[in-house]
């Protein structure tokens, strides 16, 4: 850390954070918290980062989801205003992508919980099964 400025490093601030590194970068990209101050190796992350980090940990150990707490960060809408909203202040939302057969994928919001592996395997031998007969038949 850099004690004369209150600058932390990616890992001081993910150590403080009680997060990883790879969390940090993430919620960057997801912008929970703001973008480093500069580039390089050197420290690039200030108490207003840390702060910012805490507060998205606390919220989402409240159980909000990071949508939620983007949504709670986003500012008013302007009611003014026409035309459609910024790509960056509409809502993301994350998915997972399930590979079931060879051009066959099943994707799944996160919010959804997923059968139990064995589940998914039956779906995807069921799924290999079927499209295998499907296109073996059709020439």
């Amino acid at each position: 850390m850099d004690e004369e400025q209150g600058l932390y490093n990616a890992d001081e601030l993910a150590d403080l954070g009680g997060v990883t590194r790879r969390t940090v970068r993430y919620y960057v990209q997801e912008r929970l918290i703001p973008p480093p101050l500069g580039v390089g190796r050197g420290p690039h992350y200030g108490r207003a980062h840390l702060d910012r980090l805490l507060e998205v940990k606390a919220q989402q150990e409240a159980g909000l989801s990071l949508d939620e707490i983007r949504a709670r960060r986003a500012p008013a809408p302007d009611s003014g205003r026409t035309g459609p909203r910024p790509l960056e202040s509409l809502p993301r939302s994350s998915w997972r992508r399930l590979a079931l057969a060879p051009g066959v994928e099943l994707h799944v919001t996160h919010d959804i919980r997923l059968p139990a592996p064995g589940r998914l395997q039956e779906l995807a031998a069921w799924c290999r099964l079927h499209i295998t007969r499907n296109t073996e038949g059709e020439d």
